[in-house]
């Protein structure tokens, strides 16, 4: 019997998820947490098998977390459940640790597929993303390769670029310090083919990052 973890802010997904846990063998919910304080008090106390989390988690920096998950708790297999699009944060996700990376817009029998490949030590992307990976699409416009220029770092710093933070804001919320940060975005104006960082705001838009 594989123990789960439910970590969303939404308590309709956090009921989904869990009726369709009930309908699949062998899977048992130790808990639903809606924010990031009760996901590491809940993992502490229940060590479960596998955790099932949106990146949105209000009190957390979901790809932070992923890192700080896979370091504190090694056995735990982490499935991300999330509303960005996959083709942007899929990747990121998994070098930081997830198992699997999915969108809400998914099926309930994808999710399922999923969940079952996860507890069965595997990794889930979806077919798209896998196919293009595999063919190594090398085409400039192609937005996994230019998101594969990209470290998870950098796009932790552009979406916050692209939220409106300052360098300073930037800095506090990645534990880093101002000057880092200014290389950061020197390394993505050059990495996204930009001038400037306005351009490369709008980048990141039309890369679906923001």
């Amino acid at each position: 019997m594989a123990t789960v973890l439910i970590a969303d802010h939404h308590p309709i997904t956090r009921k989904g998820i869990v009726s369709l846990l009930h309908t699949m063998e062998d899977y048992k919910v130790v808990g639903k947490v809606s924010n990031g304080n009760e996901m590491y008090d809940t993992l502490k106390t229940t060590n479960p098998d596998i955790l099932i989390m949106e990146l949105d988690l209000p009190q957390i920096n979901g790809i932070m977390a992923l890192r700080t998950i896979k370091k504190e708790f090694t056995k735990i297999k982490v499935i991300v459940f999330s509303s960005h699009p996959e083709e942007m944060y899929a990747l990121s996700a998994i070098k930081s640790g997830a198992s699997a990376y999915l969108s809400k817009m998914v099926s309930t029998k994808t999710l399922e597929k999923a969940i079952e490949r996860v507890s069965r030590g595997g990794i889930y992307l979806n077919d798209n993303l896998t196919q293009q990976l595999a063919n190594g699409n090398t085409n400039e416009n192609n937005m996994v390769v230019k998101y594969k220029k990209l470290s998870s770092r950098e796009i932790e710093v552009l979406n916050l670029l692209s939220s409106g933070k300052r360098n300073k804001d930037i800095a506090s919320t990645l534990s880093i310090n101002e000057k880092t940060v200014s290389t950061y975005k020197t390394r993505l104006l050059k990495k996204l083919k930009v001038d400037n960082l306005a351009d490369l705001i709008h980048q990141s838009r039309l890369l679906h990052i923001s």
